[in-house]
């Protein structure tokens, strides 16, 4: 069922609405009617809008959102505009040009569970452990976010940003993940660095958007020289002032910067250039079977130069072998991130078996 925020969300409230079909296409239109004829409630069609009452306000969005799929085809559902009127929301000018494309109401039925876990905030950190390769111990650990099913079954990071980034919700994501992250470690009393993903596109202002992440830190005595921000490679980022502004932000707080992905997204050493990271997170792909790639090997001799010759840290990530930790190693390395030593765990991992 569509939860009451998300009705809030989709102007869906009280027993009765007005749900208008907005299209400049006219046999869109045509097409819409004859569907809410079958549905066997009244249209009427008035200068490029088909409008009906239903006395069910889900009738349309989540009883026959099958039939709405098989009905338009993805085009045709960016074509079509939604708006519900209601006494709270009524028509107007200014309305229309906020009215929201169909398929935008079919993906939020499809990940109702997900708005459901958003919502609710119901979100955990699991941590994987990273290893300082030169004291053999401990260094940190990555918070990774978990969604929380009603039965306390999980939903994992890949099906929770494909369904937060096609419903537009990024933003209020990445701040709840920034601060689970921020709570959970707290709660499991970790003493470590805390490894925590952000997404630059999802920051407008640093200074609004991570003034709750600063608080949280403050609030649960955190050092900030003990949270590192990775910034994720892979994420394309078009604007390099912005994410420099958020950076600068971060560290007039005392957060450290790592940049995770190298060697896997879109630019890696320009990325590097521009943000100076204190940390480089070498990409899983190179690091898979290093030992017997010299392609690969290569690439990570750059890299260590590259951090050895500027003050910066070299983590190698994925590592699940001995035969990857001894290439690593022979080559350089600060620290290691992997299956070898650990998997991401709800509970904190305090040593690691050599």
């Amino acid at each position: 069922m569509i939860q009451c925020s998300c009705k809030e969300e989709f102007n869906i409230c009280g027993s009765e609405s007005t749900i208008h079909i907005i299209s400049n296409v006219d046999e869109l239109l045509r097409k819409s009617e004859l569907y809410v004829n079958e549905l066997g409630l009244e249209t009427n069609i008035n200068e490029n809008i088909c409008s009906f009452v239903s006395l069910n306000p889900n009738l349309f969005f989540e009883e026959n959102a099958d039939f709405l799929i098989e009905k338009f085809s993805e085009e045709e559902q960016k074509e079509i505009r939604i708006f519900i009127e209601n006494h709270r929301h009524p028509l107007t000018i200014n309305s229309v040009l906020k009215s929201k494309p169909l398929f935008i109401y079919l993906n939020f039925i499809k990940d109702t569970s997900f708005f459901d876990i958003l919502y609710s905030k119901s979100f955990t950190s699991h941590f994987q452990a990273i290893i300082d390769m030169k004291k053999n111990s401990i260094f940190g650990y990555e918070a990774l976010i978990r969604g929380v099913y009603p039965d306390g079954t999980l939903m994992y990071p890949d099906e929770i940003f494909k369904k937060s980034t096609r419903n537009n919700t990024n933003f209020k994501l990445d701040q709840i993940c920034r601060e689970t992250a921020l709570k959970t470690a707290a709660t499991k009393r970790v003493n470590k660095k805390i490894f925590i993903n952000f997404l630059p596109t999802s920051i407008y202002d640093p200074e609004f958007c991570l003034q709750s992440t600063v608080k949280w830190a403050k609030q649960l005595d955190y050092d900030p020289k003990n949270i590192i921000f990775e910034v994720v490679e892979t994420e394309k980022v078009e604007d390099k002032s912005h994410l420099k502004n958020i950076l600068n932000f971060y560290r007039e707080k005392g957060f450290l910067i790592a940049l995770d992905d190298v060697g896997e997204g879109y630019s890696s050493l320009n990325m590097i250039i521009d943000i100076k990271p204190d940390i480089i997170k070498v990409d899983r792909n190179i690091i898979d079977n290093i030992q017997n790639d010299t392609m690969k090997q290569s690439i990570y001799k750059a890299l260590r130069q590259i951090s050895d010759e500027n003050g910066i840290k070299l983590l190698a990530e994925g590592v699940e072998t001995i035969e990857e930790l001894n290439k690593v190693k022979e080559i350089g390395v600060d620290y290691v991130q992997g299956y070898y030593y650990a998997k991401p765990s709800a509970e904190i991992i305090r040593k690691i078996a050599y």
